[in-house]
């Protein structure tokens, strides 16, 4: 599959008159021609959303990119009687968009503070480090349950606050609180077993 080095395809059959709902149902089903119906609708605002936040065109493709490969993986968990799928789908493009920020600000940042001397293997071997504690929190994520890790990603990701989960997700305040804490307990002790303790709130 060629979507993180290009945009999908034109859809090669007439899916206009499927409402977004419809077409995620057939994405579910690994249809490509739904997942390129939904690029030509979303691709444009959901690139103007990533670059008002990460004010950088190059970053603000990748963040697209990378939220319709999540959308072409994760479309046989979205719930349309919890959100519309315009929604789910710009909440995916915000979450990987404030991902790239707080990785951008870790790799321009952290070098400045822990070395004296600025030196560009030491930069590269940072960017590596952090490319593999972002791969382990990932898989420590998928070994969550799905309320747990939807309420973490949305929350840390996201930038969502409590409250705003419980409305956006329209369960009470008391369940996202309780699957926040419970999903963070549980990741880590995950990342505890990876030798990464210190890498999530």
């Amino acid at each position: 599959m060629t979507l993180l080095t290009a945009p999908p395809p034109p859809a090669t059959r007439d899916l206009a008159h499927l409402s977004d709902e419809s077409l995620l149902s057939l994405v579910a089903a690994s249809d490509d021609d739904a997942l390129a119906e939904l690029y030509d609708r979303f691709g444009r605002v959901a690139y103007s959303l990533a670059l008002r936040i990460l004010r950088d065109e190059a970053l603000a493709q990748d963040a697209v990119q990378e939220a319709f490969l999540g959308v072409w993986r994760s479309a046989d968990r979205f719930l349309a009687e919890r959100a519309k799928a315009s929604t789910w789908i710009l909440t995916l493009v915000h979450r990987r968009a404030v991902d790239l920020v707080r990785r951008e600000e870790r790799r321009r940042g952290e070098p400045l503070e822990s070395a004296p001397e600025p030196a560009a293997p030491e930069t590269t071997e940072d960017e590596a480090t952090l490319g593999l504690q972002r791969r382990l929190v990932q898989e420590a994520l998928s070994q969550l349950s799905p309320e747990q890790r939807q309420a973490l990603e949305l929350g840390y990701y996201g930038g969502l606050t409590q409250s705003e989960l419980a409305e956006q997700l329209g369960q009470p305040l008391g369940t996202i609180k309780s699957r926040m804490f419970s999903g963070l307990s549980r990741l880590r002790d995950l990342l505890a077993e990876a030798g990464l303790e210190q890498s999530y709130p």
